[in-house]
């Protein structure tokens, strides 16, 4: 396991954020910078690491985490709709680049890491992480490691379908091609496109909600799914809690107090899992990207 400093990157479709990570989990030289867009995207990834790199001095190791299908066992991003990839060799192509060791994880699996490690679920064995913010996407762990499933696509719970059916020819398409996902209702992204008023921010719509009948619809279905969906997640696999994070736990109690009542309502016969915000925001997902480093080292 790597001792010294780490360069870490969280790759995100508009933005990166980046810093050097020491083992205590403490962070300096931190940046952010503009994802660039196709065909420059990589390159921007590689100097904004390579800039990191020669701020740490001598770093032990690069840990990148992007989003979308990631092979983490063979450091390729397979697929990118946001960051328009396809089957790229992306920990090879930073390793020979930057001459250090990469480590490549997935975005939610990285937050996951580090809200173990040094946040909301740590020394928790067995529990998710949800973050919810223009998608929903989460990450299982079980045991006290991440479970990945047959083809490193387990968490995918954004894609569950939840019974809404508020619409006049039923549940709401969504855009891997199912109908009624979850992120077809809960989503930042969704929560904004229902209420259907130009301008208004998904942290709006909730802070509407207590006094605008549309909001108040919205998010009552935006909970109704969140309580469905965990519902059926803490029958399946009792975690011993459930964190959520994203742009809309920003919200705080106004989001995840009808959330844990939905939740009760629905397992009356049993002790529901806690249901908590995550600790570390916007930084999870540089520092996860670290902590997959140190163990792949």
């Amino acid at each position: 396991m790597t001792a010294g400093p780490t360069v870490a990157l969280d790759v995100g479709g508009t933005l990166m954020k980046g810093a050097v990570v020491d083992r205590d989990g403490t962070a300096r030289a931190v940046e952010q910078r503009p994802t660039l867009p196709q065909p420059d995207t990589v390159e921007g990834i590689l100097r904004f690491a390579a800039d990191l790199a020669a701020a740490a001095g001598a770093p032990d190791a690069v840990g990148l985490a992007v989003p979308g299908i990631v092979d983490e066992q063979r450091g390729i991003a397979r697929y990118s709709t946001n960051l328009g990839w396809r089957d790229l060799p992306l920990r090879r192509i930073a390793s020979q680049r930057l001459g250090l060791p990469v480590t490549l994880v997935h975005d939610v699996r990285a937050g996951a890491l580090a809200e173990r490690e040094f946040g909301a679920a740590r020394d928790v064995a067995d529990f998710l992480f949800l973050p919810i913010g223009t998608g929903i996407a989460g990450t299982v762990f079980v045991g006290g490691a991440p479970y990945r499933g047959a083809d490193g696509m387990a968490g995918e719970i954004g894609h569950a379908p939840v019974p809404i059916n508020t619409g006049p020819v039923g549940d709401e398409p969504c855009a891997c091609g199912q109908r009624g996902c979850l992120e077809t209702y809960a989503s930042a992204a969704a929560l904004v496109r229902r209420y259907g008023q130009p301008g208004v921010t998904a942290a709006e719509v909730v802070a509407r909600a207590g006094h605008d009948p549309d909001a108040q619809r919205v998010f009552a279905d935006a909970v109704h799914a969140l309580g469905f969906a965990l519902t059926t997640y803490t029958m399946l696999l009792d975690p011993a809690l459930i964190v959520i994070g994203g742009g809309l736990a920003e919200a705080g109690e106004t989001l995840l107090a009808p959330v844990r009542a939905e939740l009760a309502a629905r397992v009356s016969w049993r002790v529901p899992p806690p249901v908590v915000k995550a600790a570390l925001g916007a930084s999870a997902g540089r520092l996860g990207a670290a902590i997959s480093a140190w163990r792949s080292s």
